[in-house]
């Protein structure tokens, strides 16, 4: 396949692609060498205004579309993707920098996603509620919430952009979708798959611009009846609270810390590279990547020492070339905030078993990094490293690993290994976080709910639970007896 030419990108409002109002700008930088590949448009006030507007018109359109014809749009743009994967990863890597095999993924995953919310769309049931009279019928009724404020990140532009537009089209509501500016274009490709697959003007929107000027426009707006938001925990604290004073339903994905707990009864040979696969996947820039590693003494340095070994090997380059199993982090601010959270770090003790340097002078490559001896008194074991870090710890009994999973604010993944199903179902009791994946890596399927409690968010993305934060209940009663 020959790599295709990065495309500029516009704003989509309206069902046109359009420049924004004062014909501004932003770069798109390559992070494999910092070079601008690319330019996105910047959305004005007066933009967000046309897209409200088209928005709120699109809402009374598509909410009167029949659920069946819902679904097949849905699920001709999953078709669409899947035809068009190629091309769309290959721009996916060259904006945000991972593997062009996890790029692939990302964009078949996504349509996998809208072919499951294709099939919810035609399952928004009510129910009936049996009458105390004669007379009298009881009924509850699911419509659509109304117009969408959806922000996605950069991370993974293209499946947390999906998740919410899926479960949002399904339910019939209408959207404007802040994407990231960091990694534009890979959103305007599932823009123009759904446009494609027949999604009428209006119903879909995607602007980009300065992030705080859109959600403080957009929030408020009455016109925008619930808002989601995938992305930092102090980011998404403060939309909250400005959702919360309009009193606007909020769906919530925000960070995490996540623990992987591996016991002494575990399969170490199989676990230790397993693990450090999941910790390296997009260069551990995923809110649900394993951090924190607590390792049962027993098991300890051998656990340490096939792990580090695993890290070591892996093939760290531009993602397009043949082979590479990790690309560069999405931008320099990321790689700063790495190193020193590394450096803070090893200043107070902490071990490097492996990487903790930043490679060559071009780019935003980091070594992928072990580190031993953390303690919790460092900011690494209390700050969301987001990047490739892993932090290994010991731990004594099940009480203690327990009491440290549930120690941070977080509580969004968690992960856990060993061969006693009493450990695991006592695990699943006491975790204090959205999802527990148990002997094996089973998150984020399109089928089952994604979300976290805590401070990690709230609400979920994914499976049936997705749905409901699109839909409002009303209750009808009606004495036909009369």
């Amino acid at each position: 396949m020959t790599t295709p030419t990065y495309p500029d990108t516009r704003l989509y409002i309206d069902g046109a692609w359009t420049d924004g109002a004062a014909g501004a700008t932003l770069d798109v930088l390559n992070p494999v060498d910092g070079r601008v590949i690319g330019r996105v448009a910047k959305a004005e006030e007066s933009d967000l205004e046309r897209a409200l507007e088209a928005a709120r018109r699109g809402f009374e359109v598509w909410r009167r579309t029949p659920a069946l014809t819902r679904s097949g749009i849905l699920r001709k743009a999953g078709e669409l993707m899947r035809a068009r994967a190629p091309e769309t990863a290959a721009i996916l890597t060259q904006e945000q920098g991972k593997p062009l095999a996890e790029a692939t993924a990302e964009v078949l995953g996504s349509a996998e996603i809208l072919e499951w919310f294709a099939e919810e769309a035609r399952r928004t049931y009510g129910r009936l509620i049996p009458p105390r009279t004669d007379g009298v019928i009881q009924s509850v009724i699911k419509e659509p919430v109304g117009v969408v404020a959806a922000f996605t990140p950069w991370n993974f532009p293209i499946s947390q952009m999906v998740r919410k537009v899926g479960a949002a089209l399904a339910a019939g509501c209408s959207m404007i979708v802040k994407a990231a500016e960091e990694t534009p274009a890979s959103p305007a490709c599932l823009m123009q798959a759904l446009a494609d697959a027949g999604v009428p003007a209006g119903v879909l929107n995607l602007v980009y611009g300065v992030p705080a000027e859109i959600s403080e426009r957009l929030i408020p707006d009455p016109i925008v009846r619930k808002v989601s938001f995938t992305g930092s925990v102090p980011v998404g604290k403060h939309l909250a609270a400005l959702a919360g004073r309009h009193m606007k339903r909020v769906t919530m994905e925000l960070g995490g810390h996540s623990p992987a707990i591996v016991f002494a009864d575990a399969d170490i040979s199989s676990v230790a590279p397993l693990l450090a696969r999941s910790k390296l996947r997009n260069a551990g820039q995923v809110c649900v990547s394993p951090t924190r590693f607590l390792v049962q003494k027993p098991v300890f340095d051998e656990f340490a020492d096939r792990f580090a070994k695993a890290v070591a090997a892996v093939k760290i380059g531009d993602g397009l070339e043949a082979g590479t199993e990790m690309g560069p982090l999405v931008n320099a601010r990321r790689v700063q905030a790495v190193e020193e959270l590394i450096n803070d770090a090893t200043r107070q003790g902490a071990e490097v078993l492996t990487g903790g340097e930043r490679i060559g002078n071009t780019g935003n490559f980091y070594r992928p990094t072990v580190l031993s001896g953390v303690t919790t008194d460092m900011r690494i074991m209390n700050e969301e490293p987001f990047g490739p870090v892993a932090l290994l710890a010991p731990f004594e009994d099940f009480d203690e690993a327990l009491a440290e999973a549930n120690r941070l604010p977080f509580g969004l993944a968690s992960y856990a290994f060993s061969r006693s199903g009493k450990a695991i179902n006592r695990l699943a009791e006491g975790i204090e976080a959205g999802m527990l994946t148990a002997n094996h890596l089973g998150l984020a399927l399109a089928e089952t709910p994604f979300g976290g409690v805590k401070d990690s968010g709230y609400g979920a993305e994914g499976g049936i639970e997705a749905m409901d934060a699109y839909l409002n209940t009303k209750f009808f009663t009606h004495a036909y007896d009369v």
